[in-house]
């Protein structure tokens, strides 16, 4: 297959996952599994997950800066396979289990969904940018995986640390 119909095929494959991940969240998100007991443990472990992953960038980043190619892509790939976890247990997590609702009032509250708000959107534009960034390297078109990652990374560092700053800020109210 030559160059432009395997870019072809994964611009498609990054457009389609793009799309149909948050609209599957979605939708989801309005259904509850009955019967099934709550998996009301799994915020914290997502949580941490979330944590996690905000290190491995760090190190990836630092990793690529002192040209450890392969320590790179590997962190990279544990990386994308964290946050793939990450969105199985929250899907998990809010199938079993009624939405909590956050406590705060005040400048606390404006801030905690300034947050949330923003978390949400910047995973939802990450999700093409991840890929984008991923196919990128693993098809050594290293100039153009430069240019998208230095966009990808503070996005993604970011969507990993809010994470778990909206944790922490709403777990006092989990039942």
């Amino acid at each position: 297959m030559n160059a432009s119909k395997s870019s072809l095929k994964y611009k498609k494959a990054i457009v389609g996952v793009s799309i149909v991940i948050p609209v599957v969240v979605a939708i989801l998100f309005r259904f509850r599994l009955e019967n099934i007991q709550s998996f009301s443990f799994l915020p914290p472990i997502y949580a941490a997950i979330n944590g996690y992953t905000a290190i491995i960038l760090l190190i990836a980043l630092w990793a690529i800066k002192k040209r450890k190619i392969n320590l790179h892509e590997q962190l990279m790939k544990t990386a994308i396979g964290l946050s793939l976890t990450f969105l199985l247990m929250y899907i998990a997590y809010h199938l079993t289990s009624d939405p909590t609702k956050f406590g705060g009032e005040g400048w606390v509250k404006v801030l905690y969904f300034g947050i949330l708000i923003s978390h949400i959107l910047l995973s939802i534009a990450l999700i093409p940018l991840v890929l984008i960034s991923f196919v990128r390297g693993i098809s050594q078109q290293f100039t153009q995986h430069r240019k998208i990652a230095r966009i990808t990374f503070p996005i993604w560092l970011y969507v990993t640390v809010t994470g778990v700053v909206v944790y922490y800020m709403i777990s006092p109210y989990y039942n």
